[in-house]
């Protein structure tokens, strides 16, 4: 079926559609857009397929600034959307600030905590599935250095490149892991031109293998790996397509899931803290036609292996967000 999504421009999150039916759930995407091949378009996936699966309508925004997060969360609430679905850690000052003016409406922050009565706050254990895809990075890598290209400097991004060094350095002890971030606005998310320059320098550096968490940017990371006859591994999404062949594979992040389920469950949607890591398939390595003949035997045991301890706790993966701090790599 095809599914009815009210699309907003920049400026129409001042005057939603009128016809916007009560309980239509909705869609906040943060900066770079739905179609950012990453974090937005999970998140897009997952509406698109509840629509599709159910033959419902959904509305959404994409942002063009920052001061557009309370203003289309106040205007999709007072249109009777529920539950409203926010992606991104952006979306916590705005949404702790307005969730208690709406107590009949249902909120969702992906990559966020926020503690209202009616707000679902999902994170996920992006250290677990950095750390598969490092193993996998380690294994790969004949140079013994590898790399990583953030977005913006932020803790949850150090959690991804923390992870990442400790699967790593559990195969390779003696291996080095360069990091590197974009910048430190949310600009940071949607530079791919730095992204290639970043690449080219690690590459220089020695790099033959790159891990990319940084959003549309990480376009410009895989491209240029790609170019350089380098491996990259992507993120969030399964990215694996965009360079057949040089993505040794994906650490895929169920944003689609998460907002599946919560456009399934409708306004009657459980509020809460909800993990979503290795244990559930909330995070993961992605494999397919395009990247399977990198993926070896040996890669796919380890990972396996690695997965069955992270859920039993026999290998605790440190979560930088803890205390801000990594045993294996120094930012």
């Amino acid at each position: 079926m095809t599914h009815l999504a009210k699309f907003l421009g920049a400026t129409a999150a001042l005057a939603l559609s009128a016809g916007a039916a009560l309980a239509d759930p909705a869609l906040i995407f943060d900066l770079g857009g739905k179609f950012d091949k990453s974090f937005n378009e999970s998140a897009h996936n997952g509406a698109t397929r509840w629509a599709e699966e159910t033959g419902n309508s959904y509305a959404e925004v994409e942002l063009q600034s920052d001061a557009q997060r309370e203003q289309a969360l106040r205007r999709f609430a007072e249109a009777g959307n529920n539950p409203i679905v926010t992606v991104g850690f952006s979306f916590m000052t705005p949404l702790e600030e307005i969730a208690g003016d709406y107590p009949e409406t249902n909120f969702v922050i992906i990559d966020g905590v926020v503690d209202q009565p009616n707000v679902r706050s999902v994170v996920f254990n992006e250290h677990e599935g950095s750390y598969l895809v490092g193993q996998m990075a380690a294994m790969a890598s004949e140079s013994g250095t590898i790399g990583f290209i953030g977005g913006m400097d932020i803790p949850l991004i150090r959690k991804f490149a923390c992870g990442y060094a400790q699967g790593a350095k559990a195969v390779n002890p003696d291996i080095t892991v360069l990091s590197n971030m974009t910048g430190t606005t949310p600009a940071a998310w949607n530079d791919p031109v730095k992204g290639s320059e970043l690449t080219k320098a690690q590459i220089s550096q020695g790099a033959d293998v790159v891990y990319a968490a940084a959003g549309g940017t990480g376009i410009g990371v895989l491209q240029t790996a790609a170019d350089e006859g380098k491996l990259s591994i992507g993120v969030d999404s399964n990215q694996n397509y965009l360079q057949p062949g040089s993505v040794l594979t994906s650490m895929v992040k169920r944003v689609d899931n998460a907002v599946y389920d919560a456009f399934q469950a409708g306004e009657n949607i459980e509020t809460g803290f909800y993990v979503m890591g290795v244990d559930n398939e909330g995070v993961g390595i992605a494999v397919d036609e395009h990247n399977e003949a990198l993926v070896t035997e040996e890669m796919t045991a380890a990972v396996e292996d690695a997965k069955a301890k992270i859920a039993s706790g026999e290998i605790e993966v440190h979560d930088y967000m803890s205390d801000e701090g990594c045993p294996s790599l120094d930012f």
